[in-house]
């Protein structure tokens, strides 16, 4: 018996059998999850956002699909006259979505809060002059160690190969197929990440010349790379044990990771600052890499060497489901398959090394080609008066904070998309794909309102204090304001090219985008770094990202991601960008009539928090209150029943 799945995200949880496949990867090589999914692949699929009910009602028919014809996973020899294995890992449902975005954002509002406190502790303690410089040269390392071994290359890689190896477990098949995977690649892994690490030290006199020609103090910069190429191996790790633990829909230690690297960094340089300068920063970035190991590591350990919890009945599940549902922290219980024989064979090596590879070369060239926009910032400011480094670092640091908030829903219902997509359910991904980018684009540009209103007001309190200086924080602001016009334009980005890479097929179409991108970056940079200084860079940097955005949203389709309907993306958009002018706008001139800077941050932000709205609901943009809504009731229904673990 074969249930045909709703379209509509607000309907039951399906099971699917026959016809289908079992998890993992589908036909032609397509993975069967994309980054991030909790397990989900062509043989458990749903749409699983519909009320306890209606999840119930779902389960008993997912128990009832049980029984029709057998299951055919790739990779695995399946005897026809059993009965075919059920749907092992709870799909996600709205609420879960809603609280797995309230721990996510959270943690991370937690961390971006810490990483304000180190910009000023590191502001405070060294100033924005030649010491600072050094060492935001050296910044570059694990800010590119982060992109390509946390953030994206690492979760596009090994999340799909956590969900496969959960979703193999779950069935019994003998021996645990997650620790199978971590023996036969963390070993390896870790072999690479030591000789990056290592050659990276020895190589830093030659990578500080080449990011950075025109440095006065490079012997500083050469020891402050040194300390921090270690992050390659701690930030692997972590990026590693952030992929396993997400695949098992565990959320809390990964999101808290950078609550632990800030704390380290701002400890070693109040600790270690008198006595070693700003080489203490550096110091910080090693032991932070660690403490975001040592934060994950006890959880990952449960995962992999718990106890394995016995089956409940069917009935039982589905009481409990309707009952309680998943939570984000804990993840859905796995159970065991009723009776279901089969072995599960790898592909062959060579095809199973060469769609690897197919897969993963096009992330990682567009996480460095998206990470080269700092290289090519710093290397043109690196021609200019001393503290230029610094004032777009600070800027840029503070102006990123709505784009990364904005994106939180984004990491969350990535794991519903790449389960559409594997499912061919291209209506309910575009539907997906459309309201993300709603609801993110209005959050990001109401921060970019805010952020352009109160450059000055913002800077002021958060870092004129100690060696940073009054005409440090007018050219802080007046950069911030520029990168503000660029914030839809990253936002877009990281929420547009989630869909390429999650349709399981290797894509060079997004690297393409970035590299149109980066070349307008560095045209205009070196164009008008001369005229403007820095301005001109962060209006570089402006302009390239929204060249990119640009195209990926119009590159759109089938063939290559999710056709989404891209006119009535575009004039969707127009409408919050218009609200957002005005916003900001009148919220720069409410500020700038206050003296005190607290009473003028407020005016503007209130300000430009109250036209806003009013312009959105005038101009009928509903996207924004719906999400909050579900979040809200969400939360208040279900947070007694979140588990710490």
């Amino acid at each position: 018996m074969t249930v045909t799945p709703s379209r509509a995200e607000g309907e039951d949880a399906v099971v699917r059998a026959g016809g289908r496949g079992g998890s993992g990867p589908g036909a032609g090589g397509r993975r069967g999850s994309g980054p991030e999914a909790g397990g989900a692949g062509r043989g458990v699929s749903s749409a699983a956002e519909g009320s306890p009910g209606e999840r119930a009602a779902g389960e008993g028919r997912g128990t009832e699909a049980r029984t029709g014809s057998p299951v055919a996973v790739p990779g695995a020899r399946v005897a026809p006259t059993e009965v075919a294995p059920p749907a092992e890992v709870a799909p996600p449902t709205r609420g879960f979505l809603a609280k797995a975005t309230l721990v996510t954002a959270v943690l991370s509002i937690a961390g971006a809060l810490l990483g304000l406190g180190r910009d000023q502790a590191l502001a405070h303690l060294f100033g924005a002059g030649t010491e600072t410089d050094a060492f935001l040269v050296a910044w570059t390392v694990p800010e590119v160690a982060a992109t390509l071994l946390i953030e994206d290359g690492m979760a596009f890689v090994l999340v799909p190969a956590f969900s496969l190896a959960v979703a193999r477990r779950a069935r019994g098949t003998g021996a645990d197929p997650v620790r199978a995977l971590v023996a036969s690649t963390l070993p390896r892994l870790a072999l690479a990440f030591v000789a990056v690490a290592a050659l990276l030290m020895a190589g830093a006199p030659y990578l500080v010349a080449a990011l950075a020609p025109g440095l006065p103090d490079p012997a500083l910069a050469v020891d402050c790379t040194r300390l921090t190429a270690t992050c390659v191996l701690s930030f692997g790790l972590a990026g590693y044990c952030s992929a396993a633990l997400r695949a098992h829909r565990r959320f809390l230690a990964p999101a808290a990771i950078y609550v632990a690297y800030n704390t380290g960094i701002i400890t070693a340089m109040f600790v270690l600052g008198d006595r070693w300068g700003v080489r203490s920063a550096a110091v910080g970035v090693a032991v932070g890499g660690c403490l975001m190991v040592a934060a994950q590591a006890p959880s990952l350990a449960r995962q992999l060497f718990g106890r394995r919890r016995s089956a409940p009945e069917p009935e039982a599940t589905a009481a409990a489901a309707a009952a309680q549902g998943p939570s984000p922290l804990d993840g859905p219980e796995v159970t065991k398959a009723p009776q279901a024989t089969e072995v599960a064979d790898s592909p062959a090596p060579s095809m199973k090394h060469s769609v690897e590879l197919a897969l993963i070369a096009p992330v990682l060239m567009f996480a460095l080609c998206r990470q080269s926009q700092v290289l090519i910032e710093r290397f043109l400011a690196s021609t200019l008066p001393s503290g230029a480094i610094s004032h777009l670092n600070y800027a840029q640091k503070v102006a990123q904070i709505p784009m990364t908030l904005s994106l939180m829903l984004c990491t969350v219902t990535f794991p519903v998309l790449a389960q559409a997509l594997a499912e061919g359910d291209t209506e309910r991904a575009r539907t997906r794909v459309e309201r993300d980018v709603a609801v993110a684009s209005c959050m990001v540009l109401l921060g970019a309102a805010a952020v352009f209103a109160c450059a000055p007001q913002i800077i002021q309190l958060l870092f004129q204090r100690g060696a940073f200086t009054a005409q440090d924080t007018a050219a802080t602001a007046t950069v911030m304001r520029v990168y503000s016009v660029g914030l839809l334009g990253h936002t877009l980005v990281g929420a547009l090219v989630r869909t390429y890479f999650s349709a399981g097929r290797p894509t060079w179409y997004p690297l393409a985008a970035m590299t149109a991108g980066i070349i307008a970056t560095s045209w205009i940079g070196a164009g008008t770094v001369e005229a403007w200084g820095v301005r001109g860079i962060a209006a570089a940097n402006a302009i390239g990202i929204t060249v990119t955005a640009a195209l990926l949203l119009s590159g759109m389709g089938e063939r290559r991601s999710v056709p989404i309907r891209t006119r009535r993306v575009v004039h969707e958009l127009s409408k919050p960008v218009r609200a957002a002018v005005c916003a900001a706008v009148a919220g720069a001139f409410c500020a700038s009539r206050v003296d005190s800077p607290e009473l003028a941050l407020a005016a503007g932000g209130l300000t430009v928090t109250v036209v806003y709205v009013l312009l959105l609901r005038v101009l009928g943009v509903k996207a924004v209150a719906p999400a909050f809504r579900t979040a809200l009731r969400s939360v208040t229904r279900r947070l007694p029943h979140v588990r710490f673990r």
